[in-house]
């Protein structure tokens, strides 16, 4: 028979038994529980400039593939690289997105990006457009190009950047204000091919042929063409494109049909591009996150969305572009590497200011 501490320690020894049972149980059910929210918590931090509303469906394909929630902060590109500088190594930022190379080159200078190492991308992007230690590629183009009233210009008075200085189109040339980032760009590739001197020869003598004082949108210059008020402007194809689709208010098919456009410098450097490229930041939280994504916006199904949600031309070689921009033809484009156009910018502006260009 039992004695009664026997009794005692048996009893004891089965509470502590269905105590570790429960313990594991509990750990167990918070083991899964801790697998399962970190599952559902893969993320990637974006900051974009990107104000294209096609782009939803970019980033809604790349959490559908990979199961990665991408948390967006969206706003200007100065504001977003001076945010992310302001906020140091406390910054959940793991991708900066942003328009035009010189922006890209303002971030690297201020130390935003970090080397990244991807075959895949270095084996889908060509060299030109990527910066050549790997802190930021470029994903989609758009190239500057010339467009002039069919009714007032012939095609063979501006076969080139330099045709816009000629005495012959005085009083006739529109363009953006010089402080625009893409007229910055533009006078930084002159800066690079012609020097110093070449490229404010341009400046001034463009200065000299305008018809109305620098103002405006790339949209408003066209629309500026085809009401007759200038003669010949600038603008990224990716503008024109649109308006070849009826989606430009103020641009009906009577109105485009008047004006027409030339891929400058075909003869030389090639037509003047520029790109939206990201890079990841230094302290980014999740870069394995953020490298894949920026691979998935080099692959072939992200690379054909950019032109036909938007209208620009892929980065890849061979990817399929959209219908508006097949309609411009194909073109020799400059292949100089883009970082000189962020490199040349301050130069650029002093440039422009020089001659009065505002």
């Amino acid at each position: 028979m039992q004695s009664a501490l026997g009794k005692w320690h048996l009893k004891s020894l089965i509470m502590s038994l269905k105590g570790v049972i429960i313990l594991l149980l509990v750990c167990g059910i918070s083991s899964l529980l801790a697998e399962e929210v970190f599952a559902t918590t893969e993320e990637i931090n974006l900051y974009s400039s990107r104000h294209y509303d096609q782009d939803e469906r970019l980033y809604s394909e790349f959490e559908k593939q990979t199961g990665i929630t991408i948390n967006r902060i969206e706003g200007d590109a100065d504001e977003l690289i001076q945010r992310i500088s302001s906020e140091g190594h406390n910054s959940p930022a793991d991708v900066l997105l942003t328009v035009d190379a010189g922006r890209l080159w303002r971030a690297t200078n201020l130390g935003i990006f970090q080397s990244v190492h991807s075959t895949f991308l270095d084996s889908r992007i060509p060299v030109y457009l990527r910066h050549p230690d790997g802190l930021w590629y470029g994903f989609s183009q758009r190239a500057r190009i010339i467009f002039y009233d069919k009714s007032r210009v012939s095609p063979l008075q501006v076969q080139n950047y330099n045709s816009l200085t000629m005495p012959s189109l005085k009083g006739m040339v529109c363009t953006r204000s010089s402080s625009n980032v893409y007229m910055l760009s533009l006078m930084s590739a002159q800066i690079e091919h012609a020097g110093v001197d070449g490229a404010r020869n341009w400046a001034s003598g463009v200065y000299k042929n305008l018809a109305r004082s620098p103002q405006g949108s790339d949209t408003d210059q066209l629309r500026a063409v085809a009401s007759g008020e200038c003669g010949v402007t600038l603008a990224n194809t990716y503008y024109f494109a649109r308006a070849l689709r009826g989606e430009v208010e103020g641009i009906n098919k009577t109105s485009i049909a008047k004006i027409g456009w030339v891929f400058p410098n075909q003869d030389t450097t090639g037509a003047h591009v520029n790109i939206s490229g990201a890079g990841i930041v230094a302290t980014a939280p999740n870069r394995k996150n953020a490298i894949k994504f920026l691979e998935y916006l080099a692959s072939d199904s992200a690379q054909e969305y950019f032109s036909s949600g938007n209208d620009e031309y892929p980065v890849v070689p061979g990817v399929a572009i959209s219908c508006a921009l097949a309609k411009l033809g194909i073109f020799r484009q400059d292949t100089m590497n883009l970082s000189k156009l962020g490199e040349h910018q301050p130069l650029a502006q002093q440039i422009y200011d020089a001659v009065g260009y505002n």
